[in-house]
């Protein structure tokens, strides 16, 4: 049922969230607000301390191109666009097949169901396309998800590290791997925050072949976020209302079933904004090259009544 959202430094910790003895999953139901999950974290105070790191006014886009990814992950179809002329001195488009979780993308509430237990809040309706409702991503496009973004660079700390590592090769990446970034860079998680995290999927899949991305479309091989418990514990303890990464699961697929799904962790359970593909190599360069690694961060998802996703609309402003 949606209420009212308490402060972050009120919440509870993840282990004194409640559970679901079948699932082994912890929950934040009665924590957050129904439809706006982890977004009803932010606060105007936060928001306000993520606008004083603007300092270059340098606005990164973080969007891949809509015909990037070709062909499409997951079975999805390409997006046909047509331009036509309305009368001798107009022009219009449209889209056809046009698949809002098909490149930069946000995961809304409605992506993801816990079994039988329902959707975030245990939410169990039959959803209807096309109307305004519980947990549809319009309640996230009238707040816009803005706050302290935080980069944390798995690729670069395998390279400090010496370590192989393959962004297409399945790794699980530990939340104590993430815990070391942050303490090499120098920075303390906040409520507020945005995490992203570059696993180097995009750059990797940049350097294949036409071969290989056809494999690669039917068969999704990312590093990624571990699927575990102390991932979760992690990310809910940070305050964060957004987690990103530059793959396009989040997490590592395949992923391990003895070490669980960390969307159904992280999306019905806990109510987290989940965001995929994200484009954050030119903006790893610029936080690696004068080692500042917060920025603004800025995103509006698309206001589509009824949604379960939608691209990603993100900026990061230094």
């Amino acid at each position: 049922m949606a209420g009212e959202t308490i402060g972050v430094s009120a919440q509870p910790s993840f282990d004194e969230l409640p559970a679901i003895e079948k699932l082994g999953l912890r929950h934040a139901w009665t924590v957050l607000d129904r439809d706006l999950g982890t977004l009803g974290r932010s606060s105007p105070e936060g928001i306000v301390e993520a606008a004083a790191l603007v300092r270059e006014g340098t606005v990164l886009p973080l969007n891949l191109s809509l015909s990037e990814l070709e062909p499409p992950l997951f079975g999805r179809e390409a997006a046909r666009h047509e331009i036509f002329a309305t009368d001798r001195n107009t022009l219009d488009d449209r889209i056809d097949g046009f698949y809002p979780q098909g490149s930069s993308q946000w995961d809304g509430l409605r992506h993801v169901r816990a079994r039988e237990f329902g959707f975030f809040g245990g939410v169990e309706e039959n959803f209807a396309a096309g109307v305004e409702g519980i947990l549809g991503i319009e309640h996230w496009a009238r707040r816009g998800i803005v706050g302290r973004g935080v980069l944390l660079d798995v690729v670069a700390h395998r390279q400090r590290l010496g370590s192989s590592y393959d962004p297409l090769g399945a790794e699980a990446i530990e939340a104590d791997e993430l815990r070391e970034i942050l303490d090499h860079q120098g920075l303390q998680l906040r409520g507020g925050d945005v995490i992203c995290v570059r696993t180097g999927w995009i750059d990797a899949y940049r350097a294949l072949d036409g071969s290989a991305r056809a494999a690669l479309a039917t068969d999704a091989r990312a590093s990624g976020l571990a699927g575990s418990e102390d991932m979760a514990r992690f990310l809910w303890d940070s305050g964060a209302i957004a987690v990103a990464a530059d793959n396009p699961t989040l997490e590592v697929a395949p992923g391990d079933p003895a070490v669980g799904s960390l969307h159904r962790r992280l999306i019905p359970m806990l109510g987290f904004a989940v965001g995929e593909l994200l484009d954050l190599g030119a903006l790893a360069s610029l936080c690696a090259g004068d080692s500042r690694w917060d920025f603004m961060f800025v995103a509006v998802p698309l206001n589509l009544p009824g949604g379960v996703g939608s691209p990603a609309n993100a900026v990061a402003i230094r």
